[in-house]
């Protein structure tokens, strides 16, 4: 709890938010109505947006509970906003000697919504030390399998990294986005899936619209390969971790301090 309090994390690493916890008496309900929990929301996410991916998990874990939230999820909201206001001096920060390459990495935590089961996907795509585009969200399907859970996460990351291209090539400026982008994944089962569907015990559950991944990676938009575990900076947008590791991933996308 005393990284939760003190807001050096956006969410306490292992903390569990669902609907069991919103208002059951008509008194709570009421007060939670005096609090301006979607309007925090809103502001989380306006930062979120433009320059603040590394709160991405913790705001779309907390938005779903907008229409009836509880003490719990209030408490949420209110540590995401500790950690912004202690974390006020980092910035999305450019720049390297290193060539400009997009790379992206993708991930899943596998069911961690306790209401329907759902996991989360989150991917990232960085491009001269920086984030340059992310997303963390529930998956609109139930996967009954880490791998199904990964699986659709990297064919969510690889139709942005097809638009993130297209957009890259017009613009002329980036040599190196004519070759496949690079896409990172932990897990091996969902990169065999990808590269070698052959067992249909696997992927026969998965919705066919997620299958599109492989029509992107044999037309040689995308080249998917393995990250470990603990590399995979997609990592915080899929789950809260432990603040080391939180502060470790949230510097390797480019979030730094700087003091003005």
């Amino acid at each position: 709890m005393h990284d939760s309090k003190k807001g050096f994390t956006p969410m306490l690493h292992g903390i569990t938010l669902s609907k069991k916890q919103c208002p059951s008496t008509q008194a709570e309900r009421e007060r939670m109505n005096r609090i301006p929990y979607a309007s925090a929301v809103g502001s989380i996410m306006y930062a979120m947006l433009c320059t603040r991916p590394d709160v991405a998990c913790a705001l779309s874990m907390t938005s779903r509970y907008q229409s009836d939230p509880g003490e719990c999820h209030w408490t949420s909201v209110k540590n995401i906003l500790k950690y912004l206001r202690n974390t006020k001096d980092k910035f999305l920060v450019y720049g390297g000697s290193d060539e400009l390459v997009v790379s992206g990495f993708t991930d899943a935590s596998f069911q961690t919504d306790k209401d329907d089961f759902r996991s989360q996907s989150g991917y990232v795509f960085c491009l001269n030390g920086g984030a340059i585009s992310w997303k963390s969200s529930k998956q609109s399907t139930v996967a009954d399998s880490t791998t199904g859970a990964e699986y659709i996460a990297t064919s969510e990351a690889a139709k942005e990294a097809v638009w993130i291209k297209k957009f890259m090539y017009e613009l002329g400026v980036i040599p190196s986005i004519s070759e496949p982008v690079a896409l990172y994944c932990d897990n091996n089962g969902a990169i065999a899936q990808v590269k070698e569907p052959r067992s249909h015990q696997r992927s026969k559950h998965i919705e066919r619209r997620y299958h599109l991944i492989r029509d992107i990676i044999d037309r040689g938009d995308v080249k998917i390969s393995r990250v470990p575990t603990d590399e995979n900076v997609a990592d915080p947008l899929t789950k809260p971790l432990p603040r080391s590791k939180h502060e470790s991933h949230a510097a390797a996308i480019g979030i730094r301090e700087i003091k003005m």
